[in-house]
């Protein structure tokens, strides 16, 4: 295993998981307050019709997947403020029209199968150093924006319409969050997958709700699970040889059980 680490490419999965992973679960912990993980999921997904538009015009699939998820983002907000849908059927309606988009590129591009595959269900050992150079100004970059409206977010996340009272923007509050939630995305897309990505976002920030639930404490727990779980499910998916993004998502997921099972007191907390 540290021969495995002295590699050039192991040092930038490594680097690039634990920024993506501390990316994911600052993101994460404003989605789950938000009630808003079924938007990552649909995000997520409507990555996929962006994935195969760069693939279809020859260019880096990740910018066209930025376009794609930003423009869910937007839409879902503006289809929500705009219309008497609710929030759950414009990202239904986006991922549906996204999804659809995807497979039609994918038909006209020829010889596309195992790059897609990687996009599909991560490929945290094939990190470029330009996706690494993507972690590194996206990472910082979604943090400031996040500590720049803090408060507002946080004042938001716990009582919207009295944010709306004491004279906030909520509505454009809203839609920073879904661009935020969208950037995080695309910068995950490589480290576990278009599938897998909306639980990268979710179970760190979950496992941090169990076992805090003072907001502050939970934005410090939520990266330090976020980036121990693509660490060692990185480690532990090269010892088993098996999908690092589906190892990292398995990890993450089992600090979540684990933290709520100290909350339900089945585990002794000492």
């Amino acid at each position: 295993m540290l021969e495995l680490i002295g590699h050039t490419f192991m040092q930038r999965a490594l680097l690039a998981g634990t920024l993506v992973g501390i990316l994911c679960a600052v993101v994460g912990v404003y989605v789950v307050l938000n009630g808003l993980s079924f938007m990552g999921a649909g995000i997520g997904h409507a990555s996929f019709g962006g994935v195969a538009l760069g693939f279809l015009l020859g260019v880096n699939p990740l910018l066209t997947a930025v376009v794609f998820c930003l423009g869910t983002a937007w839409g879902v907000g503006l289809v929500t403020r705009k219309t008497s849908l609710r929030e759950d059927t414009a990202i239904g309606i986006f991922f549906a029209c996204t999804m659809a988009l995807g497979i039609l590129f994918l038909g006209l591009t020829p010889g596309y199968g195992v790059d897609l595959f990687g996009y599909l269900f991560g490929s945290i050992l094939a990190v470029t150093r330009q996706d690494l150079w993507l972690a590194l100004l996206l990472t910082p970059a979604v943090l400031a924006v996040v500590a720049l409206f803090y408060k507002e977010l946080l004042f938001v996340s716990f009582d919207p319409e009295m944010a709306r009272v004491a004279g906030l923007p909520v509505d454009r509050l809203h839609s920073l969050l879904l661009v935020l939630v969208a950037l995080t995305v695309v910068g995950a897309i490589k480290i576990v997958g278009i599938v897998l990505v909306s639980a990268l976002i979710v179970a760190p920030a979950a496992a941090a709700r169990q076992l805090t639930e003072d907001f502050h404490r939970m934005m410090w727990l939520a990266p330090a699970i976020g980036a121990a779980s693509t660490v060692a499910g990185l480690l532990l998916s090269c010892w088993l040889d098996t999908a690092s993004g589906a190892t990292i998502v398995l990890v993450a997921t089992a600090f979540f059980a684990v933290a709520a099972a100290l909350r339900r007191g089945i585990l002794p907390t000492g």
